[in-house]
């Protein structure tokens, strides 16, 4: 088997390397192995793969077509042997992230750094922003996503379950009067979070099953942190991650409704690129993640 993909490559060194005196500085091996090599891979075939002359080579139709086909399957097998080597050894490289402000700022980030002490020979380019980056533009590694619902272009692993509340204050429930029911909203300003998937129409789980419930305001962001400040002003009822507004309903601040029903369901997900081969790095840093919210599963 390994004599088979010397052939392999001593064929792929050659043609790419223009010859084989060229291939064989450049690779340090000797002209006269390389010649052999091919001309054992020819004999295997049955047929010739390139054309020799003093001052030119060339491969033939059917040197074109093999040659095709095996660069493609060194280059899988040279990343399966980097993925296995990486995989065996400490997580070590650059990991870049992409993950809403707020999620960075209220434990995510203290995750992460808890898993980089772990492992000294990781570096970190945490990039917290509120909007769906393009992972593949942008070369990200990992996002960090809260979603009713996971993207189909991309993997995704659910990290933990996240408890969605609509809250108002209580000077904008004394003017408006309190819904009672999710349906109770129409009509009343409301603040639409734009990053919210369906924004302005709101989903509600109950017993009879899903609704949806179409709001309006003045108010529009793109930030749950700034929803929730709109919220605190009284400009409206807004749909925000529990995790942001815990404190403040526990003082009286905000007011939770609808507790018999629920937005979502929504879960916090990783997010990464269709990849053949992920860095031991990554996928360290996911699998840390994944232990990390297990002891936190609601957020």
């Amino acid at each position: 088997m390994a004599q088979d993909l010397a052939r392999l490559r001593a064929f792929l060194q050659v043609f790419e390397a223009g010859g084989f005196s060229a291939a064989a500085r450049e690779h340090g091996k000797s002209k006269a192995l390389l010649s052999k090599y091919v001309t054992d891979l020819e004999d295997y075939l049955g047929v010739r793969l390139m054309n020799r002359t003093t001052r030119k080579l060339s491969l033939t139709r059917a040197g074109e077509d093999y040659y095709r086909d095996v660069s493609g399957l060194l280059q899988q097998l040279d990343e399966l042997d980097a993925s296995v080597a990486d995989q065996t050894s400490e997580p070590h490289g650059p990991i870049r992230i992409s993950a809403p402000r707020n999620l960075g700022e209220t434990g995510l980030a203290e995750a992460i750094f808890a898993f980089m002490r772990e492992h000294e020979q990781v570096s970190v380019d945490l990039r917290l922003e509120d909007r769906l980056v393009d992972l593949a533009a942008e070369g990200i590694d990992l996002a960090l996503r809260i979603s009713a619902m996971p993207d189909s272009a991309l993997i995704t692993r659910k990290l933990a379950e996240t408890c969605v509340a609509v809250v108002g204050s209580p000077e904008l429930i004394a003017r408006t009067g309190q819904p009672k029911t999710p349906e109770e909203l129409r009509g009343k300003p409301a603040i639409i979070d734009t990053n919210m998937t369906g924004q302005s129409n709101w989903r509600f789980v109950g017993s009879d099953g899903a609704s949806f419930v179409h709001v309006d305001g003045r108010v529009k962001v793109n930030s749950p942190l700034a929803a929730r400040e709109a919220a605190l002003a009284g400009l409206g009822y807004a749909v925000i991650p529990l995790y942001l507004v815990r404190e403040m309903i526990d003082e009286g601040r905000l007011v939770r409704l609808f507790d018999e029903a629920v937005v979502g369901p929504m879960s916090l997900q990783a997010v990464y690129l269709h990849r053949r081969h992920m860095p031991a790095r990554v996928r360290a840093l996911i699998d840390h993640l994944a232990d990390w919210y297990a002891q936190r599963p609601m957020l």
